[in-house]
């Protein structure tokens, strides 16, 4: 199985907002930190704001935020959400029937089974377990860390 690369960089997205909880993220930006597409990556959004997984700020100090806290997005969730399809044979198609052992395959049973294994495991983590090492992902994201203001000198 192979995912596509719109939940690539969905997950991507999210674990950017989650290393950066405390301001609206700028689409520009997380698109300039992993080198891709802007216009692919608002697509991307509007797929994952339907999903109630990311909310949008207007304005000019706007951009996206985690619609809820990163604990409570499960990876899994994620996957369901940008992925168009999992059609990992021609047979989970329920409009193909060129297969003549369709309907006593248990080939397709078996790829049913494992893609909900797959999904389960995909379910057991959050975007915060894929973000644990914030401060480090900040700087590998080149996020800017607001610095504490200097002590006045007395």
């Amino acid at each position: 199985m192979r995912l596509t690369q719109q939940t690539n960089y969905a997950v991507r997205a999210l674990m950017y907002c989650a290393v950066n909880p405390d301001k609206p993220s700028k689409v520009a930006d997380i698109a300039a930190s992993f080198d891709m597409s802007e216009t692919h990556l608002f697509k991307i959004m509007k797929v994952l704001v339907d999903a109630n997984l990311i909310k949008t700020i207007r304005g000019r100090n706007g951009g996206v935020m985690l619609a809820r806290p990163a604990e409570q997005i499960l990876v899994g969730e994620v996957v369901r959400a940008a992925e168009e399809s999992f059609l990992l044979a021609e047979c989970f198609d329920s409009g193909r029937k060129d297969c003549p052992l369709i309907m006593s395959c248990g080939f397709n049973g078996l790829l049913h089974e494992a893609l909900e294994a797959f999904m389960e495991v995909l379910d057991t983590k959050s975007i915060a377990d894929l973000s644990e090492d914030r401060f480090g992902m900040r700087d590998l994201l080149k996020i800017d860390v607001a610095k504490p203001p200097l002590a006045a000198n007395a």
